[in-house]
């Protein structure tokens, strides 16, 4: 698929759509996180309050996570220390953070982080037991589809590698490397205009070449393949295990009809729901682009100055980084 047939407007409308998708529903799950399904009146837009007291429209780590992701692409390239380097002064100074301050971080994310501050090694500090299967790389993962979009579909292989090693800085299971690699390709896949129910597809043929250099984990696999259609709450939960949130990610968002309804399932699952929310508006942004996200919830975002810094860094020429 050429830039072309995805229409170079539209290609930017669905690059800038993932970024802010992402944002979007980290910020309409934040006052429901660590909530049980049902307990709570249903998310229908953005409130305040919560586990850290937000405003209505703050993001939490998802997003300055992402953030910090998209300021290192932009300025240095491809480089997992710089990367690391970018989370440890989010995490240390409450920069790329909302309001300043760094207060939400994940177990796993925090002990990476403390292992880089040492070691200053990277691909050596993300934690690689199964143990250690956490959704933090995930949901942070849309800058890396938009910078390098261009990969796909000749150089798709190249491309899941690049969403696999982003993992690595803070979560290095087999899981969360095979849900980054899958997520990576079909992210950039919907960018580029690609049918929905074609990407998500078993069959898909970039999964499958995929699969043949290097075996997704048994179960992402499944997920990829479409377990996702046999389920529905409870059996989909919006826990922090990578595994059942790319499911339940992918639950909201693959037959949804609007941007806003996908992510308004995704964060009505309680549990992970800013994190569950990130990853299905990155799937949302990207399909349907950030012209169909409804007015009241991009204009509503706090910060939308940080976005759009990130956004003209990302779209940039790459000989600007």
């Amino acid at each position: 698929m050429s830039d072309t047939n995805a229409g170079g407007g539209r290609l930017t409308d669905r690059r800038r759509g993932a970024l802010v998708g992402l944002a979007v529903g980290d910020a309409l799950g934040a006052a429901v996180e660590f909530r049980r399904p049902g307990t709570f009146p249903p998310v229908v837009g953005y409130r305040d309050g919560g586990l850290h007291d937000l405003n209505a429209g703050e993001w939490t780590d998802d997003t300055s996570m992402a953030l910090a992701l998209a300021d290192s692409l932009a300025r240095a390239g491809w480089n997992l220390d710089d990367q690391a380097d970018r989370y440890l002064k989010w995490l240390r100074t409450g920069a790329y953070s909302v309001n300043g301050r760094c207060f939400d971080v994940g177990v796993a994310t925090n002990d990476a982080l403390g292992r880089f501050e040492v070691g200053r090694d990277a691909r050596a500090s993300g934690d690689p037991s199964e143990s250690a299967s956490g959704n933090g790389s995930i949901m942070r993962l849309a800058p890396v589809a938009i910078r390098h979009v261009g990969l796909f579909p000749d150089r798709v292989e190249e491309l899941a590698r690049l969403g696999a090693e982003s993992s690595l800085v803070t979560h290095a299971s087999p899981h969360c490397l095979s849900a980054c690699r899958y997520l990576t390709i079909v992210l950039a896949a919907l960018m580029r205009g690609g049918d929905r129910a074609e990407v998500l597809a078993r069959d898909w043929e970039p999964l499958r070449r995929i699969d043949e250099v290097e075996p997704f984990h048994p179960l992402i696999w499944d997920v990829a393949s479409g377990s996702y259609r046999r389920k529905a709450p409870p059996a989909i939960r919006g826990s922090g295990w990578v595994v059942e949130s790319l499911e339940a990610a992918l639950w909201a968002f693959h037959d949804a009809p609007t941007f806003e309804e996908a992510v308004l399932r995704a964060v009505n699952l309680g549990e992970d729901a800013d994190t569950i929310g990130a990853v299905c508006g990155q799937l949302a942004g990207a399909y349907w682009g950030e012209s169909q996200i409804p007015p009241p919830l991009r204009q509503g975002l706090a910060r939308l100055d940080m976005i759009e810094a990130a956004l003209d860094g990302l779209l940039a020429p790459p000989h600007a980084s």
